[in-house]
């Protein structure tokens, strides 16, 4: 067992390979934002938006690589866990500017482009938060740090660069401003401030684990001061980024709620439910059910409320819409409306996915083509360093 635990400590051993005075210096070297850096911002937030505007992954994924946004974020927890209030203040300061830049580029980009979005299914997916993309900043967090701490600098940072999403979110907003769409605009820059926080907070984590050096000074007392601001910010950075964390468990747990409720009571009776909304921005959420068919009995009603209290719904959150329902119910009729409703869905979901498909297998070669692109340039690098 001795042998055991001695090689499992020995995979999991990180000090061997870890410099820290050198990772800090980088931290602080890319923390800065000036020169080429506005230049690289700018052109990466045009690459985005055309990636979101065309609907095209690999085009978002290059500005992903070459946005220089990671930069203050992870110098901003490195601040915080080095007690050095200069630097939180200047990471700040350079990521506010870097999303006003970010966001007037895109706004002025989306307000002239010629393209018309039919289907933005990629901007959509930046204006609802879920609890995966909180997972994802932090474990991206963590293994940006990581790697940011080696030694022997490897392709992590691309990676991180690529599942945390900094730009897309911005240019979302962008393009909510532009379109005086406010719930996209709102929606996005909520989901970039969810990932900054906690890739910043993965940051802080590993900086104290890592004993990163704090910031010293001869005046204990500016010390103690300067200790006691990070505390402060570090309280304020977590505590909105945990209730929209809380926020969003609960609001996928009912989302999941709401459609086994659904799902297992489709037909009530003569009554049948087509379709579904949840009202979120109600608190308690309300669930509307449009129902359709013969109008719902009392039976029924008691017992679809039995049904959605037993999954967590008061009846006080469900509202029955029974506008399409039908007095002169003809059984018959109403089933053949149904097969031909799911006939004709069923169709349009076929094209959808015969479409998706197309798209998968062109984006598929424009990824090969991008992966080439990066270790062709990883091995010129590799090579200009030797």
């Amino acid at each position: 067992m001795g042998s055991v635990g001695r090689y499992l400590r020995s995979l999991v051993n990180l000090s061997d390979h870890i410099d820290v005075v050198a990772a800090a210096a980088n931290i602080r070297s890319n923390v800065s934002f000036k020169g080429p850096n506005v230049f690289i911002l700018f052109f990466a937030i045009i690459i985005a938006s055309l990636g979101l505007n065309v609907n095209s992954i690999p085009v978002i994924i290059g500005a992903m690589l070459i946005s220089p946004l990671m930069g203050p974020i992870i110098g901003f927890g490195l601040g915080l866990g080095t007690n050095d209030t200069g630097l939180v203040w200047e990471a700040l300061r350079n990521l506010l500017v870097m999303v006003i830049i970010s966001i007037l580029a895109s706004t002025l980009y989306f307000l002239f482009t010629p393209l018309d979005m039919e289907n933005p299914t990629e901007l959509l997916a930046r204006t609802n938060p879920t609890v995966y993309d909180v997972l994802i900043a932090l474990f991206g967090g963590l293994a940006g740090i990581v790697e940011t701490s080696r030694k022997e600098k490897g392709t992590v940072m691309s990676g991180v660069a690529i599942a945390t999403a900094l730009m897309p979110p911005l240019c979302t907003v962008g393009y909510g401003i532009a379109q005086l769409n406010w719930h996209y605009a709102i929606g996005a820059l909520y989901l970039f401030f969810i990932n900054s926080v906690f890739i910043a907070l993965a940051t802080f984590i590993m900086v104290k684990y890592f004993c990163y050096p704090s910031v010293q000074t001869e005046d204990g007392r500016k010390f103690r001061r300067r200790q006691w601001i990070v505390y402060v910010i570090l309280v304020v950075m977590i505590i909105p980024g945990t209730f929209s964390t809380v926020n969003i468990v609960r609001e996928n747990n009912t989302r999941k709620a709401a459609t086994h409720l659904i799902n297992d009571n489709k037909t009530l009776g003569r009554s049948y439910i087509y379709d579904y909304k949840i009202d979120t921005s109600e608190r308690p959420v309300v669930l509307h059910i449009y129902m359709a068919g013969e109008g719902l009995s009392s039976d029924f009603r008691e017992f679809f409320y039995q049904d959605a209290e037993r999954q967590g719904f008061l009846r006080s959150q469900i509202v029955f819409h029974e506008e399409a329902v039908s007095t002169g119910f003809n059984q018959e009729e109403l089933v053949k409306d149904i097969f031909a409703n799911h006939e004709r869905q069923l169709a349009e979901r076929q094209m959808l996915i015969d479409s998706l498909k197309e798209q998968i297998q062109l984006q598929n070669r424009q990824i090969d083509s991008l992966r080439s692109l990066l270790v062709s340039q990883m091995e010129q690098n590799n090579f200009t360093e030797e």
